[in-house]
């Protein structure tokens, strides 16, 4: 492969490795394995989910839910809280898959009874510590009234709760993971409960969906549905919380070396924040986070990290590569490194278009 520019590499092996052991876990377990799309976005990749059984979907927008429907998923939830300025859009997908799509309000509720012309499925999105979105889980009354709405609404068909326990991503080991894992599992569990007996009409499943938790935990004891996404690649988040192994991350940047400043010992990259996004993480080795480990490119895509070598600062299009004196030396303008990207979702969203190691390339949906 001829590198001239910041270019995404995809290790196929280790992707369908990844997507296998997952999908294994969650057939032992006996839920549904939904996976998040929205860090590969292709359809492409989709395939390799199907080869192990996966007939559901999770996306992110409803763009992506129109693209994926365009290459034959029929069953997909869209884990956002619903947009009513795209309901007519809504009403188009619904016509052709089955919908499911989160509320957390009787705001909503009401907006997509009165506007909604099929019907869907719908989730009561639960906010068990991460605090984005979703109606906190002590908020006993509160959700007990999203719920009478939804199964008053003629057009929604009420399927249960959902969450996604981000706060797993502020970990640092894989206890404190399954720590969180439970706790929102039991909080999960308490608000179904409360719900069920209050609403004795009601049954409620429980859908779970976090890369840390789905990766570290053996069983899935107590829920119905797991919903990870970037499990599929993994990243250096991943591998500093404890959710994967190094030989587990599936993608990186390979780019080109520009510069070389050696009374820093610093190398300058062709590979700033435009590819690789400004996302970054703490490592116990620096006092300041890093944006990336380094690797050389091999026969089979790149080697193991270089000991003490980070990436320490981004611009638009500039890498700063801090690393030790003996691999400086090493190092020549027109080199190629390899970046293991902090979050791979996002590096894969900016360059959209992965470069399997085997000469493949694999483009990503258009969702503009």
């Amino acid at each position: 492969m001829n590198i001239i520019k910041p270019t995404f590499l995809l290790n196929k092996d280790r992707v369908l490795r990844n997507i296998k052991r997952m999908a294994d876990k969650a057939k032992r377990s006996g839920v549904r394995f939904r996976p998040h799309f929205k860090t590969h976005q292709s359809a492409l990749i989709g395939e390799w989910f199907r080869a192990v059984g996966v007939d559901a979907i999770t996306v992110s927008s409803v763009s992506m839910a129109e693209y994926f429907a365009e290459h034959g998923w029929q069953d997909m939830t869209i884990a956002f809280p619903i947009n009513v300025r795209e309901i007519d859009a809504i009403n188009r997908l619904a016509e052709r898959v089955t919908l499911h799509l989160l509320v957390e309000s009787e705001e909503s509720v009401h907006f997509l009874r009165q506007h909604l012309s099929n019907h869907v499925n719908v989730w009561i999105k639960i906010d068990t510590g991460y605090h984005r979105t979703g109606l906190a889980w002590d908020n006993c009354q509160g959700i007990v009234e999203v719920v009478r709405a939804v199964f008053q609404a003629d057009p929604l068909v009420l399927r249960g709760l959902l969450t996604h326990a981000g706060q797993t991503y502020s970990a640092r080991s894989s206890t404190r993971v399954r720590e969180v894992h439970q706790e929102t599992v039991s909080r999960m569990q308490a608000v179904r409960d409360t719900v069920q007996t209050q609403e004795e009409q009601v049954s409620l499943e429980i859908s779970i969906g976090d890369t840390p938790g789905c990766s570290v935990v053996e069983q899935f004891d107590g829920v119905d549905e797991i919903r990870p996404g970037n499990f599929v690649f993994y990243d250096v988040t991943q591998l500093t919380i404890g959710s994967c192994l190094e030989e587990d991350v599936a993608v990186a940047v390979a780019c080109p070396v520009v510069a070389k400043h050696e009374e820093r010992l610093e190398l300058v990259v062709y590979g700033g924040a435009v590819h690789l996004s400004k996302e970054s993480v703490s490592v116990p080795s620096r006092e300041k986070p890093i944006y990336g480990y380094l690797a050389l490119p091999e026969a089979h895509g790149w080697g193991t990290k270089i000991p003490e070598t980070f990436v320490v600062g981004l611009s638009q299009e500039h890498g700063i590569i801090h690393t030790q004196q003996s691999f400086f030396e090493k190092i020549r303008i027109g080199d190629i490194v390899v970046i293991l990207p902090v979050h791979s979702c996002l590096t894969a969203n900016l360059l959209r278009k992965y470069h399997t190691i085997t000469g493949e390339v694999i483009e990503l949906a258009d969702l503009t």
